[in-house]
């Protein structure tokens, strides 16, 4: 007799795939790992092919298991938008959700209530990293879509982006209110991952107003940056809305060259998203407020 692709062993497959530890698989979705460990031998049984190699650092896919990752993929959102559709359109399932720590501080409380609230049955996954990052989990499946910084009106990285900017953010130069950081020679320097736009627009435009600097600090954490600011050992650069009361706004009075605002849209990590997916993207254009 022949036998097909359980939804629940393919669920199972797919949060192993993307996690790599059978413990953290287990967790997602709700099972002992000895559990796990059998269904993935019942689904190995089904294919006829091994589908995982487990070493001492984790769970990695064979060739067929990579294969088998694709079309899981697309099984579980059908199955999963059926099965709305079939209930009058209540959402459910799991949402994987990531922005950079500037936006996530600012934005992300009132985004996920407020989504939480219309969808109780949603389960919402969130990782903060900078958007460089965040194109390379789209890129990999590891995310549904992300909230990225763009210079221009669209991006352009590979991933489905947003058709339009939702909003501006002004890039700022910050430092200890009151300190001396700004007014030494060469301009001493706290800055984003290196890739990132408040990384590189910042050095271009010290570059282009020919201000001396040196780099005193290079991090992706939020607040590592911040905390250099405090210290009074160098300027930083966030968003406008991301700084703290306790920290100060530098402008052109201070020798600094204006910076340009970054916009703020959706990457999605397929052309097509889920009815999730979506209802949640299009939750974030309705409620992320205006600049």
């Amino acid at each position: 007799m022949s036998q097909s692709l359980d939804i629940d062993l393919l669920r199972s497959f797919v949060a192993i795939a993307e996690t790599g530890v059978l413990g953290q698989a287990a967790v997602r979705v709700g099972r002992t790992q000895s559990a796990l460990s059998m269904q993935m031998q019942k689904l190995e049984g089904i294919v006829e092919q091994p589908l995982l190699y487990r070493t001492g650092r984790g769970v990695t896919l064979t060739a067929t298991g990579e294969r088998l990752l694709v079309r899981a993929g697309e099984l579980l959102r059908k199955h999963d938008e059926a099965l709305a559709e079939l209930r009058g359109r209540q959402l459910s399932g799991v949402l994987r959700f990531s922005c950079p720590d500037d936006y996530a501080v600012v934005f992300l409380p009132y985004l996920l209530q407020s989504f939480a609230s219309l969808h109780p049955q949603v389960q919402l996954e969130v990782m903060c990293a900078p958007t460089p990052r965040l194109h390379e989990l789209l890129a990999r499946h590891a995310v549904d879509l992300a909230l990225v910084s763009v210079a221009g009106a669209t991006g352009s990285t590979g991933a489905a982006t947003g058709d339009d900017v939702i909003r501006r953010e002004p890039l700022v130069w910050v430092a200890q209110r009151g300190g001396a950081a700004a007014s030494m020679d060469p301009l001493p320097l706290a800055l984003g991952a290196p890739d990132a736009l408040d990384h590189l627009l910042p050095r271009q435009a010290l570059e282009a107003a020919g201000r001396a600097y040196r780099l005193a600090y290079a991090s992706s954490s939020l607040s590592g940056l911040v905390g250099m600011a405090r210290s009074g050992q160098a300027v930083i650069v966030l968003t406008r809305t991301a700084v703290p009361d306790d920290l100060q706004i530098l402008t052109s009075e201070h020798g600094l060259p204006d910076l340009p605002s970054v916009g703020v849209t959706l990457a999605f990590d397929r052309d097509e998203p889920s009815a999730l997916t979506a209802a949640f993207a299009a939750h974030v254009r309705k409620f992320l407020p205006a600049a």
